[in-house]
């Protein structure tokens, strides 16, 4: 985003430095030569607005002429930009007809009311009754692939099996949905199954405002019993920014009409609903607040009462990798008992596994179901998860170090070749600011620091740049915009893949001032708040 004028500015300073004829060691006018082309170069390709267009969207490789014949060289910035756009769109579809998006779906349910519910005299004389008997009882398995036939026509398969108590069957389904415009699109669905006859379906979305859309789902399912035609449709209205209310009416196998408000936020999601309808009407309030953390941690809470009785939930998630959330729910009702249900989210596949515990309100069950969980969480974490993530992290900066070896031996190279160059015009910056007891670097580091003792066992990285940093100092001022300051003259990136800090003891005015910045942060010395205190 630098202007011409700032673009200059920078060429001349540069140029000043690294000119040839300021040097007389020839070791230092090679340097000189070098660094002084590589400025030359990096200017002609800026200061030309078509170029630099060219350079920041396709990098060096857009420079060359070979493989370059995307966009003609005559072309204004604004048009090449235009191309670029349009070539990516080109290129986003194309990768969109090759991806077919599978997500994924396995419960399985477990049995183990025998942990809570048994009576041990009945089993005294039974091999083998002395363990409590914990069986699953029912299992689900689903699967679905999208396949983009065009830019506007999709192809989505699914199926289904389900198991419970040995009894079980599948179904298969196919649904083609076309997007008809910017407001809305049309899906058609075709199932068939042996639990239930063939179904026939048709959804419907459709923006009526800005604010405003509506679904409609019209289904027929054939069976022994003839045929059973059903309507869903869903009006939804954004209510502010964060909250959106639902009214939903259906007809068929299940009446009902509900109405539910959604609020989500950056740290809660809440959301309260009421259904009447047959068999079940109820009533639901649910919370959930989002901790600002590195794991995503989110803790929720339900209640929810209707004519089936009550129940209560509580839990939390967390992310445990890149790819992976882990959670853990109780749910405490009449007369449904006591359950725990976890819940695995690996990319797009989901591994469900409720554990019925009891048919009661057993104090024992919820106690049970409440602190097992986080304390298998916490020793899973402690001796498996952290170790395997903090060796993954240590391979995957392993392979970028090597990836990255050569290019950052080059630049440092150039940034010790250019710190050597930099010694005359740095003394000189020094004696100038002495005069006025102006800014002098004292000391600067730039790297990787290790101030926590939970991580005291790290190396240090760093690398000094007292004399870049002097070097940049101007008028008793010294201004870093909001970049990565390992392209700083002088800098080079001393850990490839690792967070950096550059950190500067400074003099001003003849009293001592210390900063840490960010790698990517801006700063502007001198501050009075980088003083340090005589008194400490």
């Amino acid at each position: 985003q630098a202007s011409q004028e700032e673009l200059k500015a920078a060429y001349r300073r540069l140029c000043m430095l690294y000119h040839p004829d300021k040097h007389r060691d020839p070791e230092l006018k090679t340097q000189a030569e070098r660094l002084f082309n590589l400025v030359h170069q990096a200017y002609e390709v800026l200061s030309d607005p078509q170029t630099r267009a060219i350079y920041d969207i396709y990098g060096r490789r857009g420079l060359e002429m070979e493989g370059w014949e995307v966009v003609e060289r005559k072309r204004t910035a604004a048009e090449i930009r235009e191309e670029f756009e349009r070539l990516q769109r080109e290129r986003e579809e194309r990768r969109l007809q090759q991806r077919t998006n599978p997500k994924g779906t396995i419960s399985v349910g477990i049995d183990a009311t025998d942990l809570f519910d048994r009576y041990d005299e009945e089993y005294e004389d039974v091999p083998g009754s002395s363990f409590p008997q914990i069986e699953i009882n029912k299992m689900h398995i689903s699967q679905s692939i999208e396949a983009p036939l065009t830019a506007t026509d999709t192809a989505i398969l699914s199926g289904n099996l389900s198991t419970q108590n040995g009894n079980g069957g599948g179904s298969i389904n196919l649904a083609l949905r076309r997007v008809t415009s910017a407001k809305g699109w049309g899906e058609l669905e075709f199932g068939a199954g042996d639990l239930h006859g063939p179904l026939f379906g048709l959804k419907i979305f459709r923006n009526l405002t800005p604010r405003c859309f509506i679904t409609t789902n019209c289904a027929l399912q054939f069976s022994s019993r003839g045929v059973r035609p059903g309507l869903t449709t869903v009006l939804a209205r954004n209510l502010d920014k964060n909250t959106m209310g639902y009214l939903q009416w259906r007809w068929g196998i299940q009446s009902a009409m509900n109405t539910s408000i959604v609020r989500d936020t950056k740290t809660s999601h809440f959301t309260v609903a009421l259904q009447l309808g047959i068999p079940h009407s109820f009533m639901m309030v649910s919370y959930q607040h989002k901790f600002q953390d590195e794991d995503q941690t989110r803790v929720k809470g339900s209640l929810k009462a209707g004519f089936f009785g009550t129940i209560v939930e509580y839990g939390a998630e967390r992310k445990i990798s890149r790819h992976s959330v882990l959670g853990a729910t109780v749910s405490v009702g009449v007369p449904q008992g006591v359950s725990l249900k976890i819940k695995l989210n690996r990319a797009s596949q989901t591994y469900f596994f409720p554990v019925h515990l009891t048919d009661q309100l057993l104090p024992s069950a919820v106690f049970y179901a409440t602190v097992g969980p986080l304390v298998i969480y916490f020793a899973m974490h402690r001796l498996v998860i952290k170790p395997y993530l903090r060796a993954q992290k240590e391979r995957e900066l392993e392979k970028q170090r090597e990836n990255t070896a050569s290019d950052i031996l080059q630049k440092k190279q150039e940034a010790e070749a250019a710190v050597r160059l930099m010694q005359e015009s740095v003394r000189r910056i020094i004696e100038a600011e002495e005069a006025r007891m102006g800014l002098i670097i004292v000391n600067a580091w730039y790297g990787k620091f290790v101030n926590d003792n939970s991580r005291k066992n790290e190396k240090v990285k760093v690398i000094d740049v007292t004399v870049p940093l002097q070097c940049l100092v101007k008028d008793s001022k010294l201004i870093l915009t909001e970049a990565s300051k390992a392209g700083l003259p002088g800098f080079y990136d001393p850990c490839v893949g690792e967070e950096k800090s550059l950190k500067v003891l400074y003099q001003f005015r003849g009293v001592l001032h210390q900063v840490m910045s960010a790698d990517n942060e801006a700063l502007r010395i001198p501050k009075q708040s980088h003083r340090i205190d005589a008194d400490g």
